[in-house]
C-alpha cells in the first residue's frame, strides 16, 4: 500500500493566490435569529421599536430610546432534531448567545446620548447532515475521470503520481487519479480507468460559530428622531467532518468494494462592517414610528485549512482485473492551508412599530440583501512596509456566485402584549427567504483557485427558513428575567456530486444523481437576565 502527501504542493500554491469556492463561502453569509430572549421572542422585529440591545446589529437607531442604563446577559440550548449523532457533531448544545450593556445619559429635557456595546452569537453552525441515495452506475470518481478526459486540465506522471497544475484540478481530482483511476499496461505507459458505483452514503457535522463585537453611539433629538451608529467586528469560527462513502460496482479492472472521502475543513478570520440607522416619529402625538437602516458590507479576512483522505477498500473475493494493469496505490491523503478575502454584500432594511398604552406592542421588519453580489478576492501579495495584504477579485468564481446566489428577503413580525404591569408575553414570526437558486450547482470546472482548493463534491440548495417564536418577560424592580422558545425549519436538495451528462465522442456515459431531500429543524430554548440602573 502506498500513500502520497499533498502537503508541499498545496501551500506552495497558496503563497501567490488562494480563494474560495461560493458553496463554502455562503456558509457565512446571513445571520441566524438570535440576541436577547424579549427580541427572539418578538421574533426580531424591533428595529423600529427599539429599547432592546440587539437592535444595536439591525438598527442602530433602536438603542437610542433607551432613558435607562441597562445591562443584560443571555444563555440557553440549542437543539437540533435530527437522526444520529455525528463524528464531531452534537444534537444538543449549551450556547452562550449575549452580553451587553447601555450607558445612558441625558443630553437635554427630552434628548438623550447614549453608547453601548454588545457581543452576541450571530451564527451557530452546529448541523447534522446525512443523506443516502442510489447512483445506478455513477460515482464520484468518474467525474474526475470525465474532467480529465474532457481536457480540462493537463495531467502530468511522475515516479507514478498523477498531478496537475491546473486550476481545474482538485484535491479530490488527484486522490483518485492516484488510487482508483490510474494503471499501468504492459509497457509502464498510464492508463485511466473509472469505476462506477450503485449507492451512497454522506454525513457531516458542523460546528462552531461567528460572534458579533457591536459598538454603538446614539442618541435622540426632543423624542421624535432617534439616530444610531454601529461598528462590528466579527469572529469566525468554523469546523466541518465529513465522510463520503460508495458502494464500487464489481468490474474488469477493479478488485475494489467500496471507497471513503474522510474530509475535515475549518474556516477562521475576522471582519469588520458599519451600521447605521434612523426611527423618527412622523406624527408628533402618536407612538407610530418608522425605522430605517442600512449595513455595509462585511470585509472578512479569512484563513481556510482542509485534510482530504481517500481509503479504497480491496474486494476480499478478488476483483477481476484487465491483463497487464494494475492498481498502484489504495490509500492517499492531501493536506492544504490558505488565506483569502470575502466581501458579503449590502443590507438594508425598513421596519415599522407602534405602541398602545402601556400593554401592547407591534412590529414589522423588511430587510434585503443581495447575496449574488458576493466578492470573492484573491490575495495577490503582501506590503511589509504598510502592512496590508493586497487583494483582487476572482471573477471567474464571482460569475458563478452570481449565477447561483440571489437577493434575500427577511421578513419580521412580532407582538408584546402586558396583562400585567411587571409580565409580558411575547410572539413572533421570522421569513427568510431562499438564497440559493433552484438549478444552483457546484462548478468543479472553474478555472479558480475556489475550484483547485475545493476538497469535497456535495452541495445542498437550502431553501427558505421559517422561525416561529414564543415567550415571557417578568420584571422584580430593577431586574428583569426573560425566556424565549425557538423552532426553526429549512429544507433543501442535497446532490453528492455535479452532474455529467456524458460524451459521445469520448465513449463517458452520463454520470447523474438526482438530488434527495433533506431537512434541518432546530429548538433554541433562550434566557437573558437583565438589570437596569
Amino acid at each position: 500500500m502506498k500513500r502520497h502527501l499533498f502537503t508541499s504542493f498545496c501551500v506552495i500554491a497558496a503563497l501567490s493566490a488562494s480563494a474560495q469556492e461560493t458553496y463554502e463561502n455562503a456558509k457565512l453569509l446571513g445571520d441566524d435569529l438570535n440576541g436577547t430572549a424579549r427580541f427572539v421572542g418578538m421574533g426580531g422585529a424591533m428595529g423600529a421599536l427599539g429599547a432592546d440591545i440587539s437592535t444595536i446589529g439591525t438598527n442602530p437607531a433602536g438603542i437610542g430610546l433607551f432613558r435607562h442604563s441597562t445591562a443584560n446577559v443571555s444563555f440557553g440550548v440549542v437543539s437540533q432534531q435530527t437522526d444520529n449523532n455525528f463524528s464531531i457533531g452534537d444534537k444538543t448544545k449549551m450556547s452562550f448567545d449575549q452580553a451587553g450593556f447601555v450607558y445612558s445619559a441625558r443630553s437635554g429635557r427630552n434628548s438623550f446620548i447614549n453608547v453601548a456595546f454588545n457581543y452576541h452569537k450571530s451564527k451557530n453552525f452546529n448541523q447534522i447532515l446525512s443523506a443516502a441515495g442510489r447512483l445506478e452506475g455513477a460515482s464520484q470518481n468518474k467525474l474526475s475521470y470525465a474532467k480529465g478526459a474532457e481536457g480540462l486540465f493537463d495531467l502530468s506522471t511522475s515516479s507514478g503520481e498523477v498531478y496537475s497544475e491546473d486550476l481545474t484540478f482538485n484535491a479530490l481530482d488527484y486522490l483518485y487519479y492516484n488510487t482508483l483511476l490510474y494503471s499501468e499496461n504492459a509497457n509502464n505507459e498510464p492508463v485511466f480507468l473509472y469505476t462506477e458505483a450503485d449507492g451512497y452514503k454522506f454525513g457531516r457535522a458542523n460546528t462552531g460559530y461567528i460572534s458579533d463585537y457591536d459598538f454603538n453611539v446614539s442618541g435622540n433629538i426632543n423624542d421624535r428622531v432617534y439616530l444610531g451608529l454601529t461598528v462590528g467586528i466579527h469572529d469566525v469560527h468554523y469546523r466541518g467532518s465529513s465522510i463520503y462513502s460508495e458502494s464500487l460496482v464489481r468490474t474488469a479492472g477493479s478488485g475494489f468494494d467500496a471507497v471513503d472521502i474522510i474530509d475535515s475543513r475549518s474556516i477562521t478570520g475576522t471582519g469588520f462592517d458599519v451600521k447605521a440607522g434612523a426611527i423618527f416619529r412622523p406624527f408628533e402625538n402618536s407612538p407610530f414610528r418608522i425605522g430605517v437602516s442600512v449595513a455595509t458590507p462585511i470585509w472578512y479576512d479569512l484563513t481556510t485549512e482542509n485534510t482530504t483522505v481517500v481509503s479504497v477498500a480491496e474486494n476480499p473475493r478478488g476483483g477481476a482485473s484487465v491483463p497487464g494493469t494494475s492498481l498502484p496505490m489504495t490509500d492517499g491523503n492531501v493536506f492544504s492551508s490558505y488565506d483569502f478575502k470575502l466581501t458579503t454584500p449590502w443590507k438594508f432594511g425598513l421596519g415599522l412599530g407602534t405602541t398602545v398604552g402601556d400593554y401592547l406592542a407591534l412590529g414589522a421588519e423588511y430587510e434585503y440583501a443581495d447575496y449574488g453580489s458576493t466578492d470573492t478576492r484573491i490575495n495577490t501579495g503582501y506590503d511589509w512596509y504598510y502592512d496590508t495584504e493586497s487583494s483582487s477579485s476572482d471573477d471567474e468564481m464571482n460569475d458563478h456566485t452570481e449565477k447561483t446566489l440571489k437577493g434575500v428577503s427577511t421578513l419580521k413580525l412580532g407582538a408584546e402584549y402586558k396583562p400585567m404591569k411587571n409580565l409580558a408575553i411575547r410572539l413572533g414570526y421570522n421569513y427568510v427567504s431562499p438564497m440559493y437558486e433552484k438549478d444552483g450547482y457546484k462548478d468543479v470546472t472553474l478555472w479558480s483557485p475556489g475550484t483547485y482548493y475545493s476538497s469535497t463534491s456535495d452541495y445542498t440548495n437550502w431553501k427558505s427558513t421559517n422561525r416561529i417564536t414564543c415567550g415571557f418577560g417578568y420584571n422584580v424592580g430593577k431586574l428583569s428575567l426573560d425566556l424565549a422558545y425557538q423552532y426553526t425549519v429549512q429544507s433543501g436538495e442535497f446532490s453528492p456530486f455535479t452532474n455529467y451528462f456524458g460524451n459521445e465522442e469520448l465513449g463517458i456515459s452520463e454520470n447523474v444523481c438526482d438530488a434527495v431531500k433533506v431537512d434541518n429543524k432546530r429548538h433554541q430554548v433562550l434566557l437573558t437576565l437583565g438589570y437596569h440602573f
